[in-house]
């Protein structure tokens, strides 16, 4: 019985990451014509607020072998989550890096994302990560202390 619950699990995990991942395609394909292209990348940038250059869209671009359509995307994220892409802590940088403006990440900004998009944190996680960093008196967070203490990287505390 605990296999057959096993393997239900399993295939309910895979349907559900599989409609994830076909929303997010569908998310971001914004001409619906089956590929990410350019401008849908531009477009997905500015929907969580960032603006992109041309020259990080076109790096984006040509991390594909072929054309970005449903099947090319699933093979990018297939290198990422199997450590052959990018370094994690690259990962961390670039996510933050993402809120970054002038070397702060405005707290509520980052609170929304965290509770609405991807894999979504409930309020009281976010509470906890918050009471983690260092947030000034309007609200921002210092964007290097916050991926040093994620990476472990930067300068050592002081004792």
């Amino acid at each position: 019985m605990a296999q057959i619950a096993n393997e239900f699990y399993e295939e309910a995990y895979c349907m559900s990451l599989e409609y994830k991942l076909v929303s997010a395609f569908q998310l971001m394909d914004a001409d619906k014509d089956g590929i990410i292209g350019k401008n849908d990348l531009r477009a997905a940038f500015d929907s969580v607020g960032r603006l992109a250059t041309d020259k990080e869209i076109e790096e984006m671009l040509n991390e594909a072998a072929a054309p970005i359509n449903f099947t090319q995307l699933l093979n990018l994220f297939a290198v990422r989550m199997s450590g052959s892409g990018a370094d994690d802590d690259d990962v961390v940088i670039n996510a933050f890096k993402t809120f970054d403006e002038n070397g702060k990440i405005d707290g509520e900004r980052l609170r929304h994302a965290l509770v609405t998009w991807g894999d979504k944190f409930t309020p009281r996680e976010v509470n906890d990560a918050f009471d983690q960093m260092y947030i000034d008196d309007k609200g921002f967070i210092d964007t290097p202390s916050l991926i040093a203490m994620l990476t472990g990287t930067g300068e050592e505390e002081e004792e």
